[in-house]
């Protein structure tokens, strides 16, 4: 049976009810993992027509959580980034992505960015789906078309994000 978004949004919403701290964020990892695989879910909500490159697809009014569709439909080596005050998952529903984690080798203040270097990377397949927590610094890099859901711990619409560039 095929995945709705009304049925996706109400479990990640009962899997943070159930559990706010990472344990929570891995069981959403779960559940977002299964949409990924479904290939009429997919095909439904994650069009180049509608998701070039973000919709939110889903804002939950109580939580605040977001299930945002992407739909990248060229290569690009992206910005080292956090999500401000948020969190975030990451997950593949087409095309692989390099994911690259950065360290901090000086904090920057004001305008100032903060420097980083790349830790480690990793690749993400279809059905892959990655927690990143609040101030985790990331960079996804993608060669081919790439289809993903992101769930954001907020709207990033409405986000101040820090000021990160390469050391």
């Amino acid at each position: 049976m095929a995945i709705t978004l009304e049925a996706l949004s109400a479990d990640i919403k009962d899997a943070l009810k159930a559990d706010a701290g990472p344990a929570g964020k891995q069981a959403v990892c779960a559940i977002v993992s299964k949409a990924l695989l479904d290939k009429d879910f997919v095909a439904k909500h994650l069009t180049a027509e509608e998701c070039r490159p973000r919709k939110v697809l889903y804002e939950d009014p109580d939580m605040g959580f977001c299930v945002c569709g992407h739909v990248y439909t060229t290569a690009a080596v992206g910005e080292p980034h956090d999500h401000g005050s948020s969190w975030a998952i990451y997950g593949l529903a087409e095309g692989d992505t390099e994911m690259v984690d950065w360290r901090v080798v000086k904090k920057g203040e004001g305008a100032i960015p903060t420097l980083v270097e790349p830790e480690k990377s990793y690749v993400l397949r279809p059905g892959d789906a990655h927690f990143y927590a609040v101030g985790a610094i990331h960079s996804p890099n993608r060669t081919t078309v790439t289809k993903l859901i992101r769930i954001e711990g907020a709207n990033l619409d409405h986000v101040k994000r820090s000021r990160i560039k390469r050391a």
